[in-house]
């Protein structure tokens, strides 16, 4: 089963999560934006940082969600290959994400992303698997 795939859009790019649970889904959400900003496969998994965020239901956790993994990647701090999903509610989420300090020249940007969108957002259990559409402001 696929985990994601990317979603042309006029002016953003977006893509398409799954997941057999929120916190699968919203891992691979992480990852497919990541593939998106970045090659995640020149990363290493040699360090971890943990990650706490909220927010008032899937949907808006996972714009926070998708907004504290692009902030770190964006100030430099860490640049993340995968994740793991510690503890999910629907109203918040502690994670541990693997990878690796960002240094710019070896970490570069394949397109940068200004912001994770509310635009056309949907996070959704359909029959017995989780799935959410995210556009991402380019």
């Amino acid at each position: 089963m696929n985990e994601y795939e990317i979603l042309e859009h006029t002016a953003d790019i977006g893509f398409r999560a799954w997941g057999p649970s929120p916190g699968e889904l919203f891992r691979n959400a992480a990852r497919a934006m990541m593939a998106i900003a970045t090659e995640p496969e020149i990363l290493s998994g040699l360090e971890e940082r943990e990650l706490e965020t909220h927010g008032v239901d899937y949907p808006d956790l996972m714009v926070n969600w998708l907004s504290e993994v692009l902030y770190l990647f964006d100030t430099n701090q860490f640049a993340a290959r995968d994740f793991r999903v510690d503890d999910i509610a629907t109203d918040r989420l502690r994670a541990t994400l693997i990878g690796e300090p960002r240094e710019p020249e070896r970490h570069p940007w394949e397109l940068i992303i200004k912001a994770v969108t509310y635009h056309q957002l949907k996070v959704e259990q359909r029959n017995s698997r989780w799935q959410a559409e995210v556009f991402l402001d380019i």
